[in-house]
């Protein structure tokens, strides 16, 4: 029985850069042996059903398949609905929602990966490692964590 799944395209319609229609990518999805297949705006983002054979090479078929005809080598990131809600069951900072971000991991990093990141770089911003799931405490938001002046807005 096919389960619903979540695709996350990396990079995808990001400041006018590669860009990939949804309608083409959804497209890709069925091709794939994918049902009901929907995108989320111009994210890159899909919402599908398939059954494990599918989902087995679905990330390397669809990277392949926007490689091939759009040029761009895109990132994809498989989860199934229920690795989903397990990722909110596990969040370690549950007091905090406006301040959490979640980065989906392709793969699930290794201990020796883990163990060399640093805690401390970048106070008071926190992250625990969970599985293929990076949560990330950002008590002064995201444009604090890179610097303000990564992501300002300078009038011309």
């Amino acid at each position: 029985m096919p389960d619903s799944r979540v695709a996350l395209l990396r990079g995808i319609n990001v400041g006018g850069k590669n860009k990939l229609p949804m309608r083409d990518l959804a497209a890709m999805f069925e091709d794939a042996g994918c049902g009901n297949v929907r995108t989320f705006i111009q994210s890159g983002n899909v919402v599908f059903t398939a059954g494990a054979k599918v989902s087995a090479s679905l990330g390397a078929v669809i990277a392949s398949k926007i490689e091939e005809q759009f040029g761009h080598r895109v990132p994809v990131i498989l989860r199934t609905a229920q690795q989903l809600r397990e990722v909110v069951s596990n969040n370690p900072f549950p007091d905090s929602p406006d301040n959490l971000h979640v980065m989906f991991l392709a793969d699930r990093p290794s201990a020796a990966k883990i163990s060399a990141l640093d805690p401390n770089r970048s106070a008071p911003d926190e992250f625990i490692v969970r599985g293929g799931e990076i949560y990330l405490h950002l008590p002064n938001g995201a444009a604090e964590m890179m610097g303000v002046s990564a992501f300002r807005v300078e009038p011309y």
